[in-house]
């Protein structure tokens, strides 16, 4: 029997806190279409498992090490059963610093065949560059990406 959409997502948030990528990426169809319209840089979507796992294998890691854990989870099932929404947020440390973060996440994933093959994340960035000691960077580059989007001056 294959996995529900709930038992996928749970699977999914795990293996991210858990950091175990190679396995995170086989919970997606070959073809799928996550996107992150929250994402303040405008990601294009990722349509396909080679490019989650060079989303999620990136290379190394850089910057501190975060501790972090699923918590507040609640699954809301939809008249479709392959829809899901999913309320969270990953809430840990900064394991070099000792410093808590939490960072909010909904998630509305479309799973089918116990594959996620559509995903919307809408993640707090700005709160993950924060944990990551990003901020200042992701800042910059917001700015200089939406520089063009501002009305002009009145």
């Amino acid at each position: 029997m294959t996995d529900t959409p709930r038992e996928v997502f749970l699977k999914l948030v795990h293996g991210v806190c858990e950091e175990r990528w190679a396995d995170v990426v086989e919970l997606y169809a070959e073809q799928t279409d996550v996107s992150h319209p929250f994402f303040p840089l405008d990601a294009e979507p990722m349509r396909s498992r080679d490019a989650l796992r060079a989303h999620f294998g990136g290379g190394p890691a850089q910057g501190p090490t975060l501790r972090r854990q699923p918590t507040k989870i609640n699954v809301h099932e939809t008249t479709d059963p392959e829809v899901i929404v999913a309320e969270f947020q990953y809430e840990g440390t900064v394991v070099e610093t000792g410093a808590p973060f939490t960072i909010p996440g909904v998630f509305v994933m479309r799973v089918r065949d116990g594959k996620i093959v559509e995903s919307r994340d809408y993640l707090d960035h700005l709160r993950s560059a924060a944990a990551r000691g990003q901020l200042p960077e992701v800042l910059d580059a917001i700015r200089e990406h939406h520089a063009g989007d501002a009305p002009a001056p009145r």
